[in-house]
């Protein structure tokens, strides 16, 4: 089986790849993206492929069976829906057989709040991948924990991660993690035609805080906010900031999903992966130890 992994040089792709890897060896594994040269997986075969274009990307995917569509980053002023139809026509144009779309998790509760813009986007690809005529999944995933652990360790200076999450509960869970689930999914037909929530354990703010402090030695307290406080908190990351007011209103609107519930959702990871996820603190201790 030529599996092939779209977008395959962010955090994700990167993951899925090398798990992919491990499983099937490099032969059988291909990374797509923009710039193959960023791919930076040894041993695994790198195309150029551009969400823009149907014809580069199909292609890119020419001889693959099966396809892991990474979504679209977040971007000011990018048609994120026409991107996700371009890979679908692009791969019925190649014939791929099953493509894997890595969604996002959420529930009641995600509609009244400022990711649900970016929430329909992916309900949409979704809505579309299972009308293309293709096998399917759709692989709904937790919030990266690599991410907000990121958040948390750098509070360690000023003592307190503060957040509009509240007491809601979330799950969460590695990249890596989602790299050998994603990898699974690709590789095998167990879920075909379902939508699935890849996540570990779901965990408070609070919680999450205080694993953070005992794997790493930190200090730090939790303290919730307001909505406001918060999309001010984001602008004031000139990464977040150079990227627009949009993308910390849409973060921010991550943490009104966690403190609504809309993100504490039930796991399909043991039967997406073939095992169990690690617990939280594991995950945090293997990011630690990847340094």
């Amino acid at each position: 089986m030529n599996i092939a992994v779209t977008a395959a040089s962010g955090r994700l792709g990167r993951a899925t790849l090398a798990a992919l890897k491990r499983d099937l060896g490099g032969d059988a594994v291909v990374g797509i993206a923009r710039d193959p040269a960023r791919i930076a997986v040894p041993g695994v075969a790198a195309r150029a492929g551009d969400y823009g274009s149907i014809a580069q990307m199909a292609t890119a995917l020419d001889g693959i069976e099966s396809v892991v569509m990474i979504s679209a980053p977040v971007v000011a002023g990018t048609d994120r829906v026409t991107m996700h139809r371009n890979v679908i026509a692009a791969a019925r144009r190649a014939g791929v057989r099953k493509i894997v779309f890595t969604s996002v998790i959420g529930g009641p509760g995600e509609e009244a709040t400022m990711f649900y813009v970016t929430q329909q986007i992916n309900r949409q690809t979704e809505a579309d991948l299972a009308a293309a005529g293709l096998d399917w999944i759709v692989a709904r995933n937790g919030l990266y924990l690599d991410l907000d652990l990121g958040h948390i360790i750098r509070a360690d200076a000023g003592g307190v991660y503060r957040n509009n999450g509240g007491d809601g509960r979330c799950g969460y869970i590695s990249i890596d993690e989602l790299g050998v689930a994603t990898a699974r999914l690709a590789a095998r037909e167990h879920c075909n035609g379902r939508i699935v929530n890849l996540t570990s354990e779901n965990r408070t703010q609070a919680e999450l805080v205080a694993l953070a402090n005992d794997v790493f030695g930190l200090d730090v307290g939790y303290e919730p906010i307001t909505v406001e406080q918060n999309i001010a908190r984001f602008m004031a990351d000139e990464h977040i900031a150079a990227r627009g007011e949009g993308v910390a209103r849409m973060l921010t609107g991550c943490f009104e999903c966690i403190q609504s519930g809309a993100f504490d959702v039930p796991s399909h990871f043991a039967e997406a992966a073939g095992r169990p996820a690690t617990s939280i603190r594991d995950q945090m201790v293997a990011i630690r130890e990847r340094g």
